[in-house]
């Protein structure tokens, strides 16, 4: 088997695995698993920039911005009140910084979202699975990172 075989396997073999994650993952677990993402399209950016490769660069970090507005359209802003409110601003600053960084080729600019974003998820990942409201299930994000 070439090299070019075993990868391809590998990138479907992860397709399914995530794809699996998704279907089975409550909706607490899901904007973990987002966040995950965004994190790690920021990570291959960087390495895209570090590199020269300004095209994946710019599609990786527009793929994270694309995430955070996952996040952001996720927010139940009538039963999140003022925490709904305060990451609402939160993730439309990122998503302005990331097109900054993405305009400036400023790793610095993206650093800064990546902190952002792990505050965030050291949050979540303080909730309990257990004590995740079962009321994030409707919430349209949910139902549309289920469908894909």
């Amino acid at each position: 088997m070439s090299y070019s075989n075993a990868q391809g396997l590998l990138n479907q073999y992860s397709q399914v695995a995530t794809e699996t994650g998704v279907m089975e993952a409550s909706p607490h677990r899901l904007i973990q698993m987002l966040i995950d993402g965004a994190l790690e399209k920021l990570a291959a950016a960087k390495g895209y920039m570090e590199r020269g490769n300004m095209s994946e660069k710019s599609r990786h970090i527009s793929w994270a911005a694309s995430i955070v507005h996952g996040l952001r359209m996720s927010l139940d802003r009538n039963a999140g009140g003022e925490i709904a409110a305060n990451l609402d601003a939160l993730y439309v600053y990122m998503g302005g910084r990331l097109m900054e960084a993405n305009k400036e080729n400023s790793s610095a600019t993206i650093d800064e979202v990546v902190g952002l974003l792990k505050v965030i998820k050291s949050g979540w990942d303080a909730i309990p699975q257990s004590a995740a409201p079962a009321a994030m299930e409707n919430q349209p994000a949910m139902k549309a990172a289920r469908s894909l």
